[in-house]
């Protein structure tokens, strides 16, 4: 899987290079792709089928690692694939054609599709440290990053509302905005995303005492729909990214920097 994550990355090099390519001949970029149409412009089974035929060519490409041939297949794979993550298509932007099926503005997925299309994880903690500290800690999410690794930034825009950037599978970036929808101070925030965004989500953290000695157990539930849904879960299980695994590690490292008196809470 080590060798699988290297070339993956270098995959992922390739085709970023071949979408820039493409972005310059047609006398445009990734940036005024978003502007023009919120970022996405295809449907979820193109997408579907995008990510798909990505992994494939990844695969045969990583049976023919160290050859041109294998390394070409990788850089296709990988540009089929971050198109497929991202939803949008350079070419289409050109021709003002989208065969995505909302438009900027429109709330973020339906419960049902959660049910349908989305991935369920759920980690729990006992951090020895009392409830209120965490919670302050927590509520401020720009410090998220600073313990979930998944997450390159979040800026906090207002009492409710933020916006958060986050790694993806070859080296793409994902982002949303979201909004806290429950607080109970010192026991509960949930949040979910709204608008546009490239990853439909909704997260629960609570504060529960562990017994009488000021520990504190932290439980973290995520919902989420990754691009192009199950399909797009597996992909990323292909490329060493477990989202069960991923939430361990961060609750670990939350429990490192408040225990050790690494964070400041805010």
């Amino acid at each position: 899987m080590k060798t699988a994550q290297v070339i993956s990355r270098a995959a992922g090099e390739a085709s970023r290079h071949i979408i820039e390519d493409l972005d310059d001949s047609l006398g445009t970029d990734a940036q005024s792709s978003d502007k023009n149409n919120g970022g996405k412009n295809l449907g979820t089974l193109e997408r579907d089928i995008s990510i798909a035929a990505g992994a494939i060519l990844g695969i045969v490409g990583l049976k023919k690692a160290g050859s041109l041939t294998g390394l070409a297949l990788l850089g296709l794979g990988g540009a089929l694939i971050y198109r497929g993550i991202k939803g949008n298509c350079p070419l289409y932007d050109k021709l003002g054609f989208s065969t995505a099926g909302h438009s900027e503005g429109e709330p973020s997925a339906a419960p049902e599709e959660y049910n349908s299309r989305g991935i369920h994880v759920e980690q729990s903690i006992t951090i020895d440290k009392p409830a209120a500290e965490l919670f302050r800690f927590w509520r401020n999410f720009e410090n998220l990053p600073r313990f979930m690794d998944h997450l390159k930034d979040v800026k906090v825009t207002d009492s409710q509302h933020s916006h958060w950037v986050a790694k993806a599978p070859l080296g793409a970036s994902v982002q949303w905005d979201a909004e806290i929808i429950n607080e109970e101070p010192d026991k509960l925030i949930a949040w979910r995303s709204t608008g546009d965004a490239d990853v439909d989500n909704s997260g629960t953290v609570r504060f529960l005492p562990a017994g009488d000695n000021g520990n504190t157990i932290v439980k973290v539930t995520l919902d989420y729909i990754p691009p192009a849904g199950k399909l797009g879960a597996w992909v990323a299980k292909l490329f060493g990214e477990e989202p069960d695994q991923q939430i361990s590690d961060d609750l670990a490292k939350l429990k490192q920097v408040i225990e050790q008196g690494e964070a400041v809470a805010v």
